[in-house]
């Protein structure tokens, strides 16, 4: 199988899974310091909204701004669920117009972000944050494979891989205790590859994700299921097939 058949996410998706998983959010304004993002939520319209310090440059800009708004750029880093020896696993970056949600919305347009994201910070509003919308003029996301944009509707079309909440904890299970998983998984690596330190890098519907770091830089191998999954059972089959392991209900041999 060539890398170019190797089933893997959209871009879309991929932009989705991020926004899911990223635990550090920065939103910058020109000729500003970049600001911490406490919620960064796509919303139906194909707007984002954020939080940002109430008392911060961000806010002040917005409201001064009025209707016109301002542009920024809202900075996603999703980073590997491992201390990796390059831990960042793609960079999105959301360009927009940034306005001031209206009073008689704000309640309203929390609640929607509320009912997917239960962000403590969401009560803060008010208090703590200020809640913004950006309304989206380009996306790009960039990772070891090169840059990508992607619009505005594929966005809105794509959904976050059913795994991305829970990859972290698991990889981080299969590192600690399940090293011999990570080794079965090693053996399907290209021969030059599997000198290096192998690593578990992602977990998706389509497949596995190893990284191995060598004396030569850090390389990123996809293994890929032979089906895209949708749920726990059939992704632990997918496993135990990528594995090579004859038992993929996990069921044992029976003894005479």
């Amino acid at each position: 199988m060539t890398l170019a058949t190797i089933p893997a996410p959209t871009t879309a998706e991929r932009i989705r899974s991020a926004c899911v998983r990223a635990q550090s959010a920065l939103i910058a304004l020109d000729g500003s310091e970049p600001e911490s993002v406490a919620v960064h939520h796509l919303l139906a319209d194909g707007s984002f909204g954020i939080t940002v310090p109430v008392n911060g440059v961000a806010a002040a800009n917005v409201i001064t701004a009025g209707a016109a708004g301002v542009q920024a750029m809202l900075e996603l880093t999703d980073y590997a669920p491992l201390p990796l020896r390059e831990p960042v696993r793609s960079l999105v970056w959301i360009r927009g117009r940034m306005h001031r949600v209206p009073d008689p919305m704000l309640r309203a347009t929390l609640d929607v972000i509320a009912a997917e994201d239960p962000n403590p910070a969401l009560l803060q509003v008010g208090s703590e944050f200020t809640l913004l919308r950006l309304e989206i003029e380009s996306v790009v996301v960039a990772d070891s494979t090169g840059a990508e944009s992607v619009g505005v509707g594929a966005l809105l079309d794509a959904r976050p891989d059913p795994f991305c909440g829970m990859e972290t904890p698991w990889l981080r299970h299969i590192d600690s205790a399940h090293r011999d998983v990570v080794a079965r998984l090693a053996a399907k690596l290209p021969r030059p590859l599997r000198g290096g330190h192998v690593r578990p890098l992602g977990l998706d519907r389509y497949g596995f994700r190893l990284r191995v770091e060598g004396d030569d830089g850090d390389h990123d191998v996809r293994l890929p299921f032979p089906n895209p999954v949708d749920d726990v059972t059939g992704l632990s089959q997918a496993i135990r097939i990528l594995m090579g392991c004859p038992f993929v209900n996990g069921l044992r041999a029976r003894r005479s």
